[in-house]
């Protein structure tokens, strides 16, 4: 890490850049030198990863390689797993790693061991980056010369980067846009929460924050949202909101880059196509590595905070979003359903988010409307 003796006020952000910096050199396809003590490796994701890479990795290597797999791609590879595990491979075959990492109906080759803390740090950095969560860990010797233009960061930092970044949300611009339905309304975009990405509270109306403000956190959806996609219900969602909370005395809906449940939407796209061979929502990112959600919501409580709320009237299906406010010291006075059109399209999709996930809908009259032709 530099010094920054000369500049002590902004050594609390210090830890936050340098993970900020190993995320955009990882999501370039290239390593990031990862450091825990007196302990180091190269961590390369198993996307991009070509030859000359490979190679490199190998040449610096000081001990057996492994690629290191989320839990909920082990079970996709046959495997009862809770925790992520890692494979060693005595040399990098690029094969192997996309069979193991990528393939959909690969099965294991080799024992599955227990991961060490610096291979969870490795996940983490690719969950951060929104990347396929399958990394390739290479112990070696951070003071070898070569390594010298590497990106490195602390595993402490990258282990604690979403937990500090929440508490450095902070609002860069805030404006009137005025909206069909909704003339009267501000967006106020906060910079920090998620990494690189910025945020946005939509101010619809005037809402009293003495009393529990109507609150909706909405992940954004690229194709629900903007291109009205039938897969899902996410754009009906945000305008259906919109319109009661303009016809309700206001309210603030939170606008999140948490593309795909938080994995982004180059997996989101992969889902899809997976989706589109007959595999249900969550199978599907759990072929790629994915749990049930990878979003976190400790800094949308952060962003109602600094507007001064503190008393929800949340507007959501979703019993994790409810927990998370009521975990960040929110109170959740009342809860309101925000329920879209059913299509014949995403039916099967909703049916997924209750069964699967605890979501509060009532799928049974979804069908009854959608069969009635509502």
């Amino acid at each position: 890490m530099a010094d920054v003796t000369g500049f002590p006020e902004f050594q609390s952000g210090m830890s936050l850049t340098s993970v900020e910096r190993a995320v955009s050199e990882f999501r370039a396809a290239r390593p990031v030198l990862v450091l825990c003590r007196d302990t180091a490796v190269l961590v390369a994701g198993v996307e991009g990863l070509e030859a000359p890479l490979a190679a490199a990795l190998s040449h610096a290597a000081i001990a057996t390689p492994r690629l290191v797999l989320p839990a909920a791609r082990l079970r996709r590879l046959g495997l009862e797993r809770t925790t992520p595990g890692s494979v060693a491979l005595p040399t990098i075959d690029l094969k192997r790693i996309e069979q193991l990492a990528l393939q959909i109906e690969a099965k294991v080759d080799a024992p599955v061991a227990p991961v060490v803390p610096l291979d969870e740090t490795a996940l983490e950095l690719a969950r951060i980056a929104l990347t396929v969560p399958a990394v390739l860990v290479v112990p070696v010797n951070p003071a070898d010369p070569a390594l010298g233009f590497i990106e490195r960061v602390q595993a402490v930092d990258v282990a604690s980067f979403r937990s500090q970044a929440a508490k450095h949300l902070r609002i860069v611009g805030r404006a009137p846009v005025p909206l069909e339905g909704a003339p009267e309304t501000e967006f106020v975009v906060f910079r920090g929460g998620e990494g690189l990405r910025d945020q946005v509270a939509i101010m619809i109306g005037k809402p009293d924050v003495s009393a529990p403000v109507p609150v909706r956190l909405h992940s954004a959806c690229l194709t629900g949202d903007l291109f009205g996609s039938l897969k899902c219900d996410c754009g009906d969602q945000l305008r259906d909101t919109v319109e009661w909370m303009a016809k309700n005395g206001g309210g603030i809906l939170l606008y999140l880059d948490q593309e795909g449940r938080g994995n982004g939407i180059a997996n989101k796209m992969r889902a899809y196509k997976l989706q589109s061979q007959g595999w249900d929502t969550y199978d599907a990112d759990e072929v790629l590595g994915f749990d049930l959600d990878q979003r976190r919501f400790d800094f949308a409580a952060e962003m109602l905070k600094q507007l001064g709320i503190t008393n929800v009237d949340i507007m959501t299906n979703n019993p994790v979003k409810i927990a998370a406010m009521r975990e960040a010291g929110l109170h959740v006075v009342s809860e309101r359903r925000v329920i879209g059109r059913p299509t014949r399209e995403n039916v099967r999709y909703l049916a997924s988010k209750r069964e699967r996930a605890g979501h509060f809908i009532d799928t049974d009259a979804l069908v009854a409307r959608l069969t009635a032709g509502e």
